[in-house]
């Protein structure tokens, strides 16, 4: 199989690794927009920013400079671009024949829209599903077991997935609740800087259970009425990812609440990661999705506060416990 693995972050490539790697001896090719950071990994063979120490497998190929004739001859295009720039990659591979899927996990700050959305409204022809779940770009590419759900509403496009991808260290499993797969996805970064917070602010083992099992409920709310299946936010792309990123050591989310509780300005934060956090981005959007639908999301609300400078980190978590008490 042809696959194009789009975007040379962290994330594409260690998709282009783990698929370069597979058995069924795919032809992989990791395309980057930056030309001189497409040369420096051909010629150091490790993308040395993102994953270092980890080599790029002898049989993958990089490319930069024009995208849509080597989308054409693929067979599976991956997508590893944050939400900010899907719409535009979309509109540029709408008419590509090859299955398409994103790993983009956020909701696109201007519209409101989840990724399947903005597909839908400016490349609704492309047979196209979202990769998400629990997954940690370096742990994949250290070969670490890791697993993953491939969503989307046709069955086809989900079983060409697991066939290319499931195998190794990766597990791939097919869904088609897309809306739930990417509420989750989604969801859980706004909740991983909220128990960044709370660790950071040294509240403790049972503050951090009550506010991972709390940002469940309210992940599993808003996508329900968005029109998402309860039961997906009990699987790998809902309450796994959501364990994840609230507590693993790599994630990014989870940082940004750990420095905002010792005081750094939201810029200072995002300033020092050298990554992005896609929850300090979404989180008012999830918010304002949330309004629109009458969902109640008040860690959410605690969060986008902190995030606009409107709250401190006390009086975020003070918010919280104020709270008028309610049955569970």
């Amino acid at each position: 199989m042809d696959i194009v693995v789009v975007g040379a972050g962290a994330w594409g490539s260690a998709m282009a690794i783990h698929a370069a790697r597979h058995p069924a001896g795919h032809r992989v090719l990791l395309w980057g927009r930056d030309a001189r950071q497409i040369a420096a990994l051909q010629a150091e063979r490790e993308n040395s920013r993102y994953l270092k120490g980890v080599a790029l497998p002898a049989g993958l190929t990089l490319a930069s400079g024009p995208l849509e004739p080597l989308a054409a001859r693929a067979d599976l295009l991956v997508l590893a671009t944050p939400m900010a720039a899907l719409r535009e990659m979309l509109r540029a591979l709408q008419g590509v024949r090859a299955t398409l899927a994103w790993l983009s996990k956020g909701f696109e700050a201007q519209s409101g829209l989840l990724a399947h959305e903005v597909c839908e409204q400016v490349a609704p022809r492309l047979r196209a599903a979202a990769l998400s779940g629990p997954s940690f770009a370096l742990e994949l590419a250290h070969g670490q077991p890791t697993a993953l759900v491939a969503a989307s509403r046709q069955a086809d496009v989900r079983e060409q997935l697991v066939h290319a991808l499931h195998g190794g260290a990766l597990r791939v499993y097919a869904n088609d609740d897309l809306v739930g797969v990417e509420v989750g996805g989604a969801v859980k970064n706004v909740m991983a800087i909220a128990t960044g917070l709370c660790d950071g602010l040294q509240l403790g083992l049972n503050a951090r259970a009550a506010l991972i099992t709390r940002g469940l409920a309210e992940m599993s709310r808003l996508g329900c009425a968005l029109g998402a299946r309860t039961e997906t936010f009990m699987g790998l792309s809902g309450l796994g990812d959501l364990v994840l990123t609230a507590t693993g050591d790599l994630s990014r989310n989870r940082k940004v609440g750990l420095l905002l509780a010792r005081g750094l300005a939201l810029p200072e934060v995002l300033a020092s990661l050298g990554h992005v956090a896609e929850g300090a981005y979404s989180a008012r959007t999830v918010l304002e999705r949330a309004r629109a639908h009458g969902v109640d999301m008040p860690i959410t609300e605690a969060v986008v506060g902190l995030l606009d400078g409107r709250l401190k980190a006390r009086e975020a978590v003070a918010q919280l416990m104020e709270r008028d008490p309610r049955e569970e």
